[in-house]
């Protein structure tokens, strides 16, 4: 399909988004793989149809507020680049093109006021505990409040806990293996702060020192992904400053979003000065579960203590580890090397849980049917516990398990395998 977006978009982001383009040849094996399209069944809310629509509107042939109900509903999760032959860049194209045309949109106010919320508060820890607390108090009134206030206030849980800080420095246990640097992320480190201590713990035990160097901020996915642009370059610079990968062996990220966010900084900074930098950064991510599968493979994990009885783990592939990084067996591997555990699959697997960075909030009531959708697959496998390596993942898993009356628990990868070191399991 040939196109004139170059023409109108004569830049890095419009050849990104060209190039895209013109990889579709319309095949469809993309819509089986797109959670929209299986919900509502509409072809311009399948990746093929949001092609075509993002095409008319490059080249000016279809007004924007058109196409703008049908592409706010993509979730972003990339399912269809895995499913897609041609190999098309979806995830580019559409991540670009949310940058280019969210300046020139006019939202309803109160859909302005909770994006201009949600991407203050999340990349300031303080501020985002500050508002949790307070949101716990108000959520009593959530159901008297207009849905996109009441959205957020569901997917808050029942307590914040304590803050805890990130050491700068965390030395190797026994014989050093390893320098690795640390990205802390943001909203974890008030709703899942262990999963970073247990990161910690579990690299430690196993000869790697952690640096988590201070000056690190958001990664900037989640402005990223709602196309703000200029945000999203801000802090990724305010990365690239911070780290220095030259330094270590890996920049580990526990958290599918914040690793793809970083790995996809060639893309945000293409055609700019530091887009060489950009590069040398992703080369080094790693997510937490690729980097110690490997550390396994060149000598081997501390071994893990057997269950106290047998284990169903069930484990859900987090849409930006499976898709956007193509990490799978890894983390499979990882859970099959504690003594005790039966790992189990979860029925739709590679279908997004509705999390989708911000997208719970923006889109709550298909993000409500997928999560719904994912919860009853995952109670299908009759699990004891249910493993992820996100922490969007994780809210919306807990929050749709718990509505519909499950106890089964919700755990990061990183927590059983420092649960397993611990003999907790």
């Amino acid at each position: 399909m040939k196109n004139d977006i170059a023409a109108h978009h004569p830049d890095a982001q419009g050849e990104l988004m060209a190039h895209a383009v013109d990889a579709c040849v319309h095949c469809g094996f993309c819509l089986p793989a797109c959670p929209t399209y299986q919900v509502l069944g509409d072809e311009m809310d399948s990746p093929r149809g949001r092609i075509i629509l993002m095409k008319e509107v490059l080249e000016g042939q279809l007004p924007l507020f058109e196409a703008t109900p049908h592409l706010d509903r993509c979730l972003g999760c990339v399912g269809c680049v895995t499913a897609c032959p041609s190999g098309v860049p979806y995830g580019e194209l559409i991540t670009a093109f949310r940058g280019w045309s969210e300046p020139q949109r006019t939202r309803p106010v109160i859909q302005q006021l909770t994006r201009a919320a949600v991407l203050t508060m999340l990349p300031r820890p303080a501020l985002f505990r500050a508002g949790a607390n307070l949101g716990k108090w108000v959520k009593p009134l959530a159901p008297a409040l207009p849905q996109a206030l009441r959205a957020p206030l569901d997917l808050l849980p029942s307590s914040v806990q304590p803050a805890q800080s990130t050491p700068a420095f965390t030395p190797a246990r026994g014989t050093k293996r390893g320098r690795v640097a640390f990205l802390v992320g943001c909203a974890q480190q008030v709703l899942t702060p262990n999963f970073n201590a247990a990161t910690l713990r579990v690299l430690a035990r196993n000869g790697i020192e952690v640096v988590a160097p201070q000056e690190q901020g958001c990664c900037g996915a989640a402005a990223m992904h709602t196309g703000a642009r200029s945000l999203a370059l801000e802090q990724a610079r305010r990365n690239l400053r911070a780290f220095t990968p030259g330094d270590v062996d890996a920049v580990l990220s526990n958290a599918a979003g914040c690793g793809a966010g970083l790995k996809e900084y060639p893309m945000l900074l293409a055609g700019e000065p530091d887009a060489p930098q950009a590069e040398r950064l992703a080369d080094k991510v790693q997510d937490i579960s690729e980097y110690l599968a490997r550390l396994s493979e060149q000598g081997g994990l501390e071994p893990f203590m057997p269950t106290s009885r047998p284990l169903r783990v069930a484990y859900h592939d987090a849409c930006h580890l499976a898709h956007a990084q193509g990490i799978r067996a890894e983390p499979r591997a990882l859970i099959g090397m504690i003594p005790g555990v039966t790992l189990v699959e979860v029925p739709e697997g590679d279908l997004c849980c509705g999390s989708a960075g911000t997208y719970n909030i923006e889109q709550p009531e298909l993000a409500g049917q997928l999560g719904d959708r994912k919860a009853k697959n995952v109670l299908s496998t009759q699990p004891d516990i249910v493993v992820s390596g996100n922490v969007g993942c994780h809210t919306q898993l807990q929050s749709h398990l718990g509505r519909l009356g499950s106890g089964v628990r919700v755990m990061h990868l990183v927590e059983l395998l420092d649960s397993a070191y611990r003999g907790e399991l």
